[in-house]
């Protein structure tokens, strides 16, 4: 099975989009062990994302759960994975030395060159270059290890020359995404500036790819992807099963936007997870009415219960953001996409059709 472990809620930035509580909950070495025991109980193997918070912050829980997993990965026979999300504030050698024996992999919370605007310490002073420091560090132990961008509004503006930033860091996988949430407010105005960075950033990505260059960058790579191999977008989610959020109290949840809420309490870590209500949960995702409809429904994010409940506090509701942005990118991964199938049909088939 695979569990994302909530560590800790405690964070020492203070991000302006960020909608999750900050408390100094931290996951006990019990619940810890008995996570470990349950993710070898069931399947053919284990996986691991620490998470937070800021996991970092609870190092030393990771190194049991690391300790823990060894053992029993040698006791059962089966395999084990790891991934983290950090900031990287915290980042180090020793640490880096010990995700690497393991085979961690690991993804960097970094906004580019509006770091210290959207990702600033608790003190208000900015990130950014710890952050980059620490990312070339990271690169240094793990070459593929991915940014992950977060788009504010404020920040468009900046949205192309942050990815050309990232990649001058040496990202060769980037995952950006718009910030989502009440904490955020986008504007017609952002939007169409949002259009044009994303036009900028597409001519980018073309011209990496043309010289030849392994270069992945979502959400172009995953359009693009998506839509060749005939995938179903909403195939990904499979809310309450293939990625179960463990809070800090042992508690399991579907997904990470309903950690806390009891109405979707699916288990614990002590007595397992309650198959009946894992599969009543997962009835609960589905296609949006205002979709079904429509002829992007399939490569669309519309049935991602995390964003839509984000959005609009519904699951089951998109709202007019996520549709506008979905049209937005799909639109234009299918431009990028038919460029190089036209006049570089080799590069295309290289990159896409394996």
């Amino acid at each position: 099975m695979n569990f994302t472990l909530h560590l800790t809620e405690n964070c020492n930035l203070g991000c302006v989009y960020c909608p999750n509580p900050k408390s100094s909950k931290r996951m006990s070495d019990d619940v810890l062990y008995a996570a470990c025991e349950l993710a070898f109980s069931r399947g053919k193997g284990a996986g691991f994302c620490f998470f937070g918070g800021e996991p970092l912050l609870a190092k030393d829980l990771i190194y049991k759960a690391i300790d823990r997993c060894t053992e029993l990965s040698a006791k059962t026979g089966k395999k084990v994975n790891y991934k983290m999300t950090t900031n990287g504030t915290l980042l180090d050698d020793a640490f880096l030395e010990r995700a690497c024996s393991v085979g961690m992999m690991i993804g960097l919370s970094f906004d580019g060159l509006m770091q210290d605007k959207s990702r600033c310490f608790k003190d208000g002073s900015g990130s950014r270059e710890t952050v980059e420091k620490n990312a070339r560090l990271l690169l240094s132990r793990i070459p593929n290890a991915y940014a992950m961008m977060t788009v504010a509004p404020f920040a468009v503006s900046s949205y192309f020359d942050s990815v050309r930033y990232l990649y001058s860091l040496g990202f060769r996988r980037i995952i950006a995404t718009i910030a989502y949430g009440n904490k955020v407010s986008w504007t017609d105005s952002d939007i169409d500036l949002l259009r044009s960075e994303l036009d900028r950033i597409a001519e980018f990505y073309t011209d990496i790819l043309l010289n030849g260059v392994r270069f992945y960058f979502s959400p172009f790579d995953s359009k693009i992807t998506e839509c060749i191999k005939d995938k179903n977008t909403a195939d990904h989610c499979h809310l309450g099963f293939r990625q179960m959020p463990i809070d800090t109290d042992g508690s399991i949840y579907p997904c990470t936007q309903f950690v806390g809420d009891k109405e979707w309490y699916i288990g614990n870590v002590f007595y397992g997870i309650d198959v009946k209500r894992q599969i009543e949960i997962s009835k609960r995702a589905s296609m949006p009415e205002e979709c079904r409809e429509c002829e992007l429904n399939r490569r669309c994010t519309n049935s991602c219960g995390c964003t839509n409940r984000l959005e609009t506090g519904d699951e089951n509701k998109i709202s007019p953001l996520t549709c506008t942005y979905e049209r937005m990118i799909i639109e234009i991964s299918d431009r990028i996409a038919g460029d190089l199938f036209n006049d570089h049909y080799d590069i295309f088939i290289q990159r896409f059709g394996r």
